[in-house]
């Protein structure tokens, strides 16, 4: 969960799939809960999602150049350098993130975080209470 633009309110987002009845039955219980104020379905209208990866590779030599001309490919930037590492931000789409993964020599990847996504509305579309 995360701080809002109201400072007694946290916001957290749940990314699931399943039938219309699978859907249902988790906003249902999701409405039973006491500390849930209110559920949204982001996919009810036009949303954005983005997600944060934290990539460290290895970094030694002529992959060196490599792994910054992919970051620079992917827009992320690199957060920290050592003599034989990075570690790279990315944030984008699921998918973008997965493809920066399956653009780079998986055996260079020393360790990976991710947020899941998170969505807000789009345009006017907000969530009021």
């Amino acid at each position: 969960m995360s701080p809002t633009e109201d400072a007694t309110l946290s916001r957290m987002t749940i990314v699931t799939s399943g039938s219309d009845e699978v859907i249902e039955q988790i906003y249902k219980q999701l409405n039973k809960l006491i500390e849930v104020v209110a559920v949204m379905d982001l996919s009810e209208g036009e949303h954005l999602e983005r997600e944060l990866m934290l990539v460290k590779v290895r970094a030694e030599g002529v992959v060196r150049e490599e792994m910054k001309r992919m970051t620079d490919i992917f827009r992320g930037c690199i957060i920290d350098v050592s003599d034989k590492t990075y570690t790279i931000q990315l944030t984008g789409t699921g998918h973008k993130l997965e493809s920066f993964l399956q653009a780079i020599d998986r055996s260079l990847i020393l360790e990976t975080v991710r947020t899941g996504a998170s969505g807000i509305g789009r345009g006017d579309r907000i969530l009021k209470l």
